[in-house]
């Protein structure tokens, strides 16, 4: 009944609007027209063409007379391209046009489709969906199945291209991304000779306008192999970002000279015609695709996935800490991540008793969070620099080694069981961390308190005590909250890094200060030359463990001056603060709070390590487009390995896959080296 009804309105909207020549250019009919037929059935709606001819007639007169004298180029030169050279006024065009869309020429089929309440995706999956045969047959009925061989269209197909190809060109002679490419220095540029070609067959159809391409003509074989040499192009720029670096700016040219180059193939696909049903098939094909690029104009999600990706791909390459540090495979690295671990522990425990000695000094929210913000900017620094280690300090470039395992080809169980035995690699190599911290974090942190405490006669923890030991409670507190906002912070650290060290690459920093004029007269080349060096390999690591440090002593003074309740907890600092706490009440206290808050010392390690390396791993998936649909696959392979070897999590015991590992690990140490 349903189809029916909608079947009659069809009908009678098409008698009402076309028992007669209809020569009006409003939109009106056809939206109402567009509507009943999505939603009558498409077989009642062929019949009643067939059994109307002269309606049918008048409708077809209708169609052909609103489209003659719209142009559809912008259709293909615009919709669904990047129409800026960088993301922010991308993103913020893109949000606009939703919230209010653009005025746009009444003489194009862009406005014809805005105003026919044409929604693209949406029609376009419904216009898919239908039977092939049912779609040729509505072609044919309407006169529009040979309408890719009319000389207008041909036209605005070749002036399409010609438009797009002047961009392109223009694009890829920009200085910055010629020196993304210098392998082509040497090479006709493939830009310049497309953009020739498409000239050249704009004036040939000009001079014979029944010009037709078919897959075989010298013609378009060269359009193509222009096409392939510009997309290897962009292909190369992309590789080559981990050598010179990138700019968000050059990142957003390359994606749009793909973007436009890709177009171009799309579009001088639809002029070849091989055989008499390929007039039907290409003339669908337009409209279907005009329908995609515009369903696609304002696509928010798709802007971000193309615009991070390479910037992920980035991070996750350019850190200053590498992942040789955070992944252990022999007995002797495992003891040398213990030492680093007990160094920072050191560190960590002196800066728990500032931090709380800071909390006494009466000021400001804003004060506070400066002093608690240089103290663990200061400690951080401090133990990056003496080549300690901070446990859960996971860099992106561990995430980017893990995923190689699970990006190269091959068995993809095996590589399954790789990734999980790096994982017990890395586990272990976190746990040992947490062990080195804990174990001097704390007896340093009861030293201090005690030195203190006898050089001023007075236990300075007795205020805080209360307050520390709730703290460690996660059921009287949010501690686990507080320890995944700390491995945010992590992670954010992470990507500071990663940004800082492809910037020095990008904007060739190290060369910059080897060879300043300045530098080398007042102090000389070698220590210019040293300078460089000392720059490229701890500036990136500086500047990020500085900003982890203001990040976690900003976030509780913050929180307190907008009323709400955030902190950080880091398993370190908890474990320094765990021995304030015990000190502050005289070490009398039930064995429920010492046993809680020794367990929640251990936990907020896990949360710490959880939240930063899923963070990461997200990250690397993304930059290298890996499926992570299969990531349940990889959990119950790690699980198993798990349950078949339980101690590797813990300890280093030798397996038949750490020389794959360590060749991994190498791998991407000197890939790095030979980037820089």
């Amino acid at each position: 009944m349903k189809f029916l009804n909608s079947s009659v309105n069809f009908d009678s909207i098409l008698k009402k609007y076309f028992s007669f020549k209809n020569e009006t250019l409003s939109l009106e009919p056809l939206a109402e027209l567009l509507e009943s037929v999505k939603k009558a059935e498409f077989k009642e709606v062929l019949r009643f063409f067939k059994n109307n001819p002269q309606s049918t007639e008048n409708f077809k007169y209708y169609i052909h007379h609103i489209f003659s004298e719209r142009t559809f180029n912008l259709s293909l030169t615009e919709a669904n391209i990047l129409s800026e050279n960088a993301f922010i006024p991308e993103f913020k065009k893109r949000i606009l046009n939703k919230v209010l869309p653009p005025v746009v020429n009444e003489k194009t089929i862009w406005y014809l489709i805005d105003n026919v309440s044409l929604r693209p995706k949406k029609d376009l999956s419904y216009f898919h969906n239908l039977p092939e045969n049912e779609v040729d047959e509505l072609f044919n009925i309407l006169g529009i199945s040979d309408f890719i061989v009319s000389h207008k269209v041909k036209k605005e197909i070749l002036f399409s291209m010609n438009i797009l190809s002047w961009r392109v060109t223009g694009a890829a002679m920009e200085v910055e991304v010629v020196r993304m490419a210098p392998q082509y220095r040497n090479f006709d540029n493939p830009f310049l000779a497309l953009q020739n070609e498409l000239e050249e067959l704009a004036a040939e159809f000009e001079k014979n306008p029944e010009l037709q391409l078919h897959s075989k003509d010298s013609r378009y074989k060269q359009i193509k192999i222009y096409i392939e040499q510009c997309l290897e192009f962009v292909n190369i720029s992309f590789k080559n970002s981990s050598k010179y670096g990138i700019s968000g700016k050059i990142n957003q040219s390359l994606l749009k000279i793909r973007q436009q180059v890709q177009r171009i193939y799309e579009i001088v696909q639809l002029l070849v015609i091989d055989q008499e049903k390929d007039i039907l098939i290409n003339s669908k094909r337009l409209i279907f695709n005009i329908l995609k690029y515009k369903s696609h104009r304002n696509n928010v999600s798709e802007l971000i996935n193309d615009s991070t990706r390479m910037i992920s791909h980035l991070i996750t390459n350019h850190t200053a800490e590498t992942g040789a540090h955070y992944i252990t495979s022999t007995r002797k690295e495992y003891m040398t991540m213990f030492y680093k671990a007990s160094g920072g522990g050191i560190i960590v425990g002196a800066l728990c008793v500032l931090k709380m000695l800071y909390g006494y000094i009466p000021g400001s929210d804003f004060s506070h969070a400066f002093l608690y913000s240089m103290n663990y900017a200061m400690g951080f620094v401090m133990i990056y620099l003496m080549g300690f280690t901070l446990a859960t300090k996971q860099p992106a470039m561990t995430a980017a080694t893990m995923t190689k395992v699970l990006s190269e080809e091959g068995n993809i169980k095996s590589n399954y069981t790789e990734f999980a035995h790096l994982v017990s690699k890395l586990f272990r190599s976190q746990f040992i961390a947490f062990v080195g911290n804990v174990l001097l974090s704390f007896p340093v942190a009861l030293l201090i308190i005690y030195g203190l405490d006898v050089f001023f006669s007075q236990n300075l923890a007795v205020e805080r005590s209360d307050r520390l030991l709730k703290d460690l409670d996660p059921f009287r507190s949010k501690a686990i909250l507080h320890a995944s906002i700390a491995g945010f912070y992590l992670f954010i650290s992470g990507i500071i890094s990663g940004n800082i060290g492809n910037n020095s690459v990008f904007y060739q920093i190290p060369e910059r200060i080897a060879k300043n004029f300045s530098i080398r007269r007042l102090l000389g080349k070698r220590f210019a030359k040293s300078l460089s060096k000392y720059y490229a390999k701890n500036w990136p690591g500086i500047v990020s463990n500085f900003w982890f440090g203001v990040f976690l002593g900003a976030t509780a003074p913050v929180g307190l001056f907008l009323g709400l309740d955030l902190d950080i907890r880091h398993i370190t600092f908890a474990a320094g603060n765990f021995a304030l706490g015990l000190y502050g009440k005289d070490f009398s206290v039930d064995s429920y709070t010492f046993w809680i808050s020794f367990i929640t010392v251990f936990l907020i390690g896990f949360f710490n390590f959880l939240v930063s390396f899923t963070l990461s791993m997200f990250l690397a998936f993304r930059s290298r487009k890996l499926n992570v649909g299969q990531v349940s696959e990889i959990y119950r392979e790690i699980f198993k390995y798990f349950l078949n070897h339980p101690l590797k999590f813990f300890i280093p015991l030798r397996s038949r896959l750490d020389n794959r590992a360590d060749e991994l690990i190498n791998s991407r140490m000197s890939t790095k080296s030979e980037d820089h």
